[in-house]
């Protein structure tokens, strides 16, 4: 967001994701997304903010994957995506605290995968990025070399869908550019 012009204060929701039940992978995403952003504005510090709330899963065959537990199952996961798509789905939802108006949005973008060798998944999940992140990858840095192709808002796989948030502060009124420093 920073990089688009935006300064955002970042308050951690300490919304419980375990205790969620998971779901289809866009339910799950936008159940987490719109219990983050409501935690954060119920906090007296965002008395007259824009409270914005994400969270990512990758849909691989239907089934949920958040961040790995740990090593182990980052190797795991990788093997099974290997060489093949998966769809990175982030929940989205914008409070706007002053007027109580509220948006919620998902953005899906497909993901494929290099067709690694175990050593370079075992070299990958060594450096501790992947045990970080929804799915357990990133395009933005280590992981990067190990996406072959996306199919849709690459903002999203990073970790917010710029133009969807742009789209969803319109239909509150909150014109984008009205975000930049003057």
């Amino acid at each position: 967001m920073r990089s688009a012009g935006l300064n955002p204060t970042v308050i951690v929701s300490g919304v419980d994701e375990e205790s969620y039940a998971p779901a289809a992978p866009a339910a799950y995403a936008q159940r987490l997304a719109t219990a983050k952003a409501s935690a954060v504005a119920a906090l007296p510090e965002a008395a007259s903010c824009l409270v914005v709330g994400c969270d990512s899963v990758l849909d691989l065959d239907g089934q949920v994957l958040g961040k790995p537990a740990g090593s182990d199952e980052a190797v795991r996961r990788w093997r099974s995506m290997r060489g093949r798509c998966g769809v990175l789905v982030t929940g989205h939802c914008v409070i706007d605290t002053t007027s109580g108006g509220q948006e919620q949005a998902v953005a899906q973008t497909v993901v494929e995968f290099a067709d690694l060798s175990d050593g370079e998944i075992e070299s990958y999940v060594a450096t501790g990025e992947p045990l970080h992140v929804a799915g357990g990858f990133t395009i933005d840095g280590l992981g990067g070399a190990f996406v072959t192709r996306i199919e849709g808002d690459h903002h999203n796989v990073i970790g917010i869908s710029l133009p969807l948030l742009r789209e969803m502060l319109a239909r509150l009124g909150v014109q984008w550019t009205d975000l930049w420093p003057h």
